[in-house]
């Protein structure tokens, strides 16, 4: 296949482009090949995706019978299905996994996103996807909440790889990565098993912080619209290069360690006035992770820009944001907004499938 803009984004600037997508008829009818084929390098899933993919499809119903025939739960017969697409993708993936040397080829699965406030709850729900799936190319998602953050570092500490989510504040991005950091610390032996990426989300934040300009309403401040998002990004990678460097990380990287990736998520375009491939094109460095929608991996495929730019005009990403806290915005609210936003939509996702799920149980029976 001829080289495309994502095989360009990683063989130029070492930024591995993802799917943020899965469904099972991807699976078997080689559209997800084809994706791994453009240049794809790794998928990530989450409770919505799973909603819309099993809601949307008739082709889980044999197992989804099969399952309760067995005598499993409602639930228990979901974590089934989803572990079906899970490990179909792993062993997609797992030849691109093993050729990177374990940089690429994950698939990401989270954990029931109810634990969200539960770190005990996390830790035990992460260590039984680990367990009973048992892939080296899987990637469990725990969410960056308060509690999520120990649960974070006590799974790095069991050398189990995580996807760390919603991630919205550069604060609580350098939370996730000391986290990362002490976990491997803690970690016996030779680290070079373990890997982490750090999702941090991208468009939600122009979302938020542009309707609360629009709220305020002045000409300073709608003149600011459209690209909080994309800086908050940059001061994030500048954060990370910052962490990833000196004695105490050297110290860990003689033992094998990896570092911990940012992951750009949620980088499809919300409000059209914007270009589809914003938050691709505004985002390109090294040692980092996008993770796309299909239809925004279509756009960047067609008219994507690659070039670096993530670690360009830093002071002004700085003196933009210290202008949107000056006409009024709240940048921490935002953030902490973003989160309790993240988690409840991913629940609700969660118990509207469940309860599909128990209304398509009682009509099978």
């Amino acid at each position: 296949m001829d080289r495309t803009t994502l095989h360009r984004l990683f063989d130029e600037h070492q930024q591995s482009p993802w799917l943020d997508n899965l469904r099972r008829g991807w699976l078997h009818d080689g559209e997800l090949q084809q994706w791994l084929d453009r240049g794809v390098r790794g998928i990530t899933s989450n409770p919505s995706i799973f909603q819309k993919a099993i809601e949307g499809s008739d082709e889980y119903t044999e197992q989804f019978a099969a399952l309760l025939a067995d005598g499993a739960t409602v639930e228990q017969a979901y974590w089934g299905l989803v572990t079906t697409d899970i490990e179909d993708a792993l062993a997609l993936c797992r030849p691109l996994y093993d050729e990177s040397g374990g940089l690429d080829g994950y698939v990401s699965v989270e954990v029931d996103p109810g634990l969200a406030r539960d770190q005990a709850g996390t830790e035990a729900s992460a260590r039984h996807l680990w367990d009973s799936i048992d892939e080296p190319n899987l990637y469990v998602k725990v969410p960056a909440t308060a509690e999520g953050v120990p649960a974070i570092e006590q799974m790095i500490a069991e050398k189990r790889s995580i996807n760390v989510t919603l991630l919205f504040s550069v604060e609580r991005y350098r939370e996730v990565m000391e986290a990362y950091i002490a976990g491997l610390e803690r970690a016996e032996g030779d680290l070079s098993a373990i890997s982490s990426v750090a999702s941090f989300f991208i468009s939600r934040v122009d979302v938020e912080v542009d309707k609360r300009l629009e709220a305020i309403g002045t000409d300073a401040a709608l003149a600011l619209r459209g690209r909080a998002a994309v800086a908050n990004g940059k001061l994030a990678y500048a954060a990370f290069t910052e962490a990833f460097s000196g004695p105490r990380w050297e110290a860990l990287v003689e033992r094998g360690a990896r570092v911990q990736r940012p992951l750009w998520a949620s980088t499809s375009t919300k409000n059209p006035d914007y270009p589809d491939t914003l938050y691709v094109d505004q985002l390109i460095g090294s040692d980092s992770v996008n993770t796309i929608p299909d239809s925004t991996l279509g756009h960047f495929l067609d008219h994507g820009t690659v070039s670096r730019t993530v670690d360009a005009d830093l002071d002004e990403a700085r003196s933009l944001l210290a202008d949107i806290a000056a006409v009024g915005v709240d940048f921490d609210d935002v953030a902490v907004v973003l989160e309790d936003e993240g988690v409840a939509a991913f629940e609700k996702s969660f118990d509207s499938l469940l309860a599909s799920l128990t209304q398509k149980a009682a009509e099978l029976s």
